[in-house]
């Protein structure tokens, strides 16, 4: 039960991806603060494959428990391939937001004026 803890606490805070955005989890900046703590041992790949490794080994003796296994050594795979391709975890850090300028984002006027219906179609038809 401890392992599986140290599991969640491990895995709940998403990573920050190279390309894109990522949604924060809801409370994710507590635990967030927990995984950047223990530096290289959370953030490196190679470190997470050997623990989930590890924690399938005990795991595997009991029938009852064998999913738990095949699902620690599934994710040790992932996690040995991600580091392999040369990732790691990275926290997700909000940017402050920029407020835009209302000057700065029109550049120049509409020059043609809106489309408009024809005249018959802007008279009122009698009801």
């Amino acid at each position: 039960s401890a392992a599986g803890v140290l599991v969640c606490l491990l895995e709940y805070p998403r990573s920050r991806r190279k390309k894109g955005s990522t949604m924060e989890r809801c409370g994710q900046k507590y635990l967030t603060a927990v995984v950047k703590l223990f530096g290289p041992l959370t953030r490196n790949y190679y470190i997470r494959a050997i623990l989930h490794a590890a924690l399938a080994v005990p795991a595997g003796f009991l029938l009852s428990t064998i999913l738990g296994t095949v699902c620690l050594g599934i994710a040790s795979g992932i996690y040995l391939l991600a580091a392999v391709r040369g990732e790691e975890w990275t926290p997700i850090e909000q940017k402050p937001r920029e407020r835009p300028q209302v000057g700065g984002t029109i550049k120049q006027p509409p020059s043609n004026p809106p489309p408009r219906p024809p005249p018959d179609a802007r008279k009122k038809q009698p009801e």
